[in-house]
């Protein structure tokens, strides 16, 4: 079920993805990086849509976590992106060529590879430390706005003419996005050892309010993303950043076990094989927004 619910959750952040992106083209890049952006957003019917699609794969993903390990179920969710890009083709009525159905199986070789090699298995039943927590969400913290630091030297939200984006803006806010998703999917697993303790423990531990807190912050850095730049730009940091800060986090925080040695070469070659297909997608006309000039307006 660990798999199946991870793949479920996949499917509706790529809803969300999709959803979030059309509301996102017609909000000024000058509110970038602001509460107007979410304001805007507010009067854009397809973003409540995307609101309800992430909700439900927030709610799916704290089901795979609740049986199975951070290093399994967060490389799963790479899988939004072919699932973004099928949901596009049919969304816009765009045909996929050789290029996506290429990437997006050696996407899939490359997971089943990552996956095969490193093995995840074990963890601490209890969960991590206080001060692991402590110290691991000081440094993801402290990630997160070293990035958006970066980012906020880009054109998009820069004075009363921040009206242009920018490739690289919305490629290091993407990474400040995903590593904020990082930290959620720890404290979701964190959570949802609480809640194995009764709903009593899960209403009156912190770290159901530390999830609500790192989602919303999530949340607010992938639609400034999507709004600084096009997907082609921010797509492969969200998507790779996400399952690399999970994996630490599941290894070093919650002491899950990976396979070593040579397992370890394979592991990497695997991954690189998942980020060229991850950055080849990406550059799909389907989500760069070219993929006809009949849809010009309507792309992602």
């Amino acid at each position: 079920m660990t798999y199946l619910f991870a793949v479920l959750a996949a499917c509706a952040n790529a809803t969300s993805s999709v959803l979030q992106r059309k509301a996102g083209r017609q909000v000024p890049k000058r509110q970038n990086l602001s509460l107007r952006l979410v304001w805007s957003l507010a009067h854009e019917p397809a973003w409540f849509g995307g609101i309800l699609a992430v909700t439900a794969g927030f709610l799916l993903q704290a089901a795979a976590l609740g049986s199975g390990q951070l290093s399994v179920v967060e490389p799963v969710l790479v899988l939004e992106l072919p699932a973004t890009l099928f949901l596009a083709s049919r969304v816009f009525q765009a045909r996929l060529h050789r290029r996506e159905w290429g990437s997006a199986a050696a996407m899939t070789a490359g997971l089943a590879g990552l996956l095969y090699t490193l093995s995840p298995s074990g963890g601490h039943p209890e969960g991590a430390r206080w001060y692991v927590w402590v110290l691991g969400s000081g440094v993801n913290l402290a990630f997160v706005a070293a990035m958006v630091a970066w980012g906020r030297r880009g054109p998009a939200g820069r004075g009363p003419h921040g009206g242009q984006g920018s490739a690289l803006q919305a490629a290091v806010l993407a990474v400040a996005a995903g590593a904020a998703f990082g930290l959620t999917a720890a404290l979701i697993k964190g959570m949802t050892t609480a809640f194995s303790r009764g709903w009593a423990a899960l209403f009156t531990g912190w770290q159901l309010y530390a999830v609500i807190a790192a989602g919303a912050l999530a949340m607010f850095l992938v639609q400034s993303a999507m709004n600084a730049g096009r997907l082609v730009a921010a797509q492969p940091g969200l998507t790779l950043t996400d399952p690399i800060v999970s994996i630490l986090w599941g290894v070093l925080a919650f002491h899950e076990r990976v396979r070593g040695g040579w397992f370890i070469v394979l592991a990497v070659a695997s991954g690189l094989v998942m980020a060229s297909a991850v950055i080849t997608l990406a550059r799909s006309p389907l989500l760069s927004g070219q993929h006809g000039a009949g849809n010009a307006d309507a792309g992602i």
